[in-house]
């Protein structure tokens, strides 16, 4: 079932019978451009799919032409100051609104698979960043665009990049917003995969994730998540929990036997 994410009708999410959620930005007439109604639609949306029964992975895209074109700033410059959080406020967490845009990505248990077409700048390319894997058009246009407005990124880019770029290239790609394309971004860090039809590569891929044991899955997530700040002792540490609480499962033994008969796997969801 198609749900849509008030206030504006700004993202629906759709869960199909293999556990995939399909998740769009539907401004498409702005460029799916982030307005605080945006905002408050994608953060809707990270409650809902953590609220989500039998959940296996996300499939995160723009409807129309792009993926997402960043700030709208005129809708952010008619919005007073005075009626928004300071961002130094926490508000979601260790983070604001603004980076729990970006971040509820990569805090959602499941694998998220972004989408990328179009235009990609700025705010757009944070929220990419934030998923798992990020499926890339050759012909899409990417920038790190905050610095053409006298800006610097803020909706967690510099959290989520690390370990992505490569540190001198993301500094030239930010002093200077320069643009650059879905092939580049490939060769840069900021795609995974470059491919023409995102969306299509995008879901093929999440539903051979959901067609594995969604325990693992999440764990495997989970360490993920810990492992570039973690010291090499914690992370040994957390390989042994999530793998001993894993081993003889259910779904572990199913995972076993699915393979050995050569099926899809029947599970059971977290």
């Amino acid at each position: 079932m198609r749900q849509e994410m008030n206030p504006g009708g700004r993202v629906t999410v759709e869960l199909g019978t293999d556990g995939v959620a399909q998740v769009r930005l539907i401004r498409a007439d702005k460029m799916n451009a982030l307005d605080p109604d945006m905002f408050a639609a994608l953060i809707g949306a990270g409650h809902a799919l953590h609220e989500m029964k039998g959940l296996r992975a996300v499939v995160l895209a723009g409807e129309g032409r792009s993926f997402c074109a960043g700030l709208d700033m005129a809708s952010m410059a008619n919005t007073s100051r005075h009626d928004r959080a300071p961002l130094t406020e926490r508000t979601h967490g260790a983070a604001n609104m603004p980076q729990q845009v970006a971040m509820l990505w990569r805090k959602l248990a499941v694998p998220v698979i972004a989408a990328v077409h179009g235009v990609c700048f700025g705010g757009g390319l944070q929220v990419a960043s934030g998923a798992d894997i990020r499926v890339v058009d050759p012909a899409a246009r990417l920038a790190v665009m905050e610095m053409k407005w006298g800006l610097v990124p803020d909706m967690a880019g510099y959290a989520l990049w690390k370990g992505m770029v490569r540190d001198d290239l993301l500094r030239e790609l930010t002093y200077t917003n320069r643009e650059f394309t879905g092939e580049q971004a490939g060769a840069y860090g900021f795609a995974t995969i470059v491919d023409a039809n995102p969306v299509a590569r995008a879901t093929a891929i999440a539903a051979e994730i959901a067609d594995r044991n969604p325990h693992a899955q999440r764990a495997a997530k989970r360490l993920f998540n810990r492992y570039l700040e973690a010291t090499t002792d914690e992370i040994l540490m957390a390989e042994s929990v999530e793998q001993q609480a894993l081993i003889g499962s259910k779904n572990q033994i199913e995972a076993v036997m699915s393979q050995m008969e050569k099926r899809r796997g029947v599970y059971s969801d977290p």
